[in-house]
């Protein structure tokens, strides 16, 4: 099963109309963006999480301020790249490169977005097993489905496996 259906479908409309109109007038239009329609879900097995480690991936554009390149937040297009943290880190390491939210309620409370010790509490009380060692951030506009699935998907994969995560929890921002 593809994960997006119809997808040669949703890159030329993509293109003829969001790409188009960006091109034109130089500013993002979400009347003319095509929202993905699949008739069918993608699934997979299910996984006790008692019994996993459980990746936290994030699209909150967070990213370590001392030693990270922060995400270009002001392309129209988005940014498709991503940014690996500890999961010890400390939250005034964080910094948070995104244009398409609020950042008061993450300033606030990092855990809005990057429940680290939500997650820890819950590890503890049995319902996680246990916590990938790496935090997997990027930053969630990112309107090019076909670049989600080419360049995104395959990364989260690619961190999941080499962590030994038999889960992932996609927080969004």
């Amino acid at each position: 099963m593809d994960i997006l259906e119809n997808r040669a479908e949703w890159e030329a409309t993509f293109k003829e109309n969001f790409v188009a109109h960006l091109d034109e007038t130089g500013e993002t239009n979400f009347k003319v963006y095509n929202r993905a329609k699949n008739k069918t879900q993608p699934s997979g097995k299910a996984v006790d999480l008692s019994q996993s480690n459980l990746l936290l991936v994030t699209s909150a554009g967070g990213y370590l301020k001392a030693s990270q390149e922060p995400f270009d937040a002001p392309n129209l297009l988005g940014d498709y790249s991503h940014r690996l943290f500890p999961i010890d880190t400390p939250f005034e390491d964080l910094a948070y490169a995104h244009d398409h939210y609020d950042h008061q309620y993450i300033d606030a409370d990092p855990q809005v977005l990057v429940p680290l010790k939500h997650l820890a509490d819950m590890v503890d009380d049995g319902y996680i097993g246990e916590l990938a060692p790496t935090v997997f951030s990027y930053s969630g506009y990112t309107p090019d489905l076909s670049r989600v699935l080419d360049e995104l998907a395959p990364a989260v994969i690619e961190q999941a496996k080499s962590q030994n995560a038999q889960a992932a929890l996609l927080v969004p921002s």
